[in-house]
């Protein structure tokens, strides 16, 4: 397993109901439902070697992309303190991939970044989870009568 995918199963650890993960270069594709699928990659934004986000990109089986979102972890985690004179101020977290090595540059997330990142994701791919336990709820609510 290189770099970038042992760092997307860390990204990906805390979410729930993912199904067949497979983890292949950049990117993670997983099953939502039995229609969609979603595929969650690093990705630079404009510098390149410079991987500052990861995108999901919800994919249905038959038609194609539905949806897409990045998430930039300069706005999940913000600038992060580091005991590194040249970064006085902090860092915005990002992975560098510098020829011979690819690592995260400076700051390295912790247990908890990672599990925030997740629980982001997680988030995301509830809203595209199957609405049809959703129905199930509200007929349960309702004394089983459809609406």
């Amino acid at each position: 397993m290189n770099f970038f995918e042992q760092e997307l199963k860390k990204l990906t650890g805390y979410i729930t109901d993912l199904t067949d993960k497979k983890y292949v270069g950049r990117a993670c594709f997983g099953k939502l439902t039995e229609n969609l699928r979603v595929r969650m990659e690093l990705i630079t934004q404009g510098w390149a070697d410079h991987y500052t986000a990861v995108k999901a990109t919800i994919i249905n089986r038959n038609d194609g992309p539905v949806d897409v979102l990045t998430l930039r972890f300069s706005d999940l985690l913000g600038k992060k303190t580091v005991n590194n004179p040249n970064f006085s101020n902090g860092i915005y977290p990002y992975i560098w991939n510098s020829g011979d090595s690819i690592e995260w540059y400076v700051y390295h997330p912790s247990k908890a970044d990672y599990k925030q990142i997740s629980e982001a994701l997680n988030d995301y791919l509830d809203m595209f989870r199957c609405p049809a336990l959703e129905m199930e709820q509200t007929e349960t609510t309702m004394g089983g009568q459809r609406m």
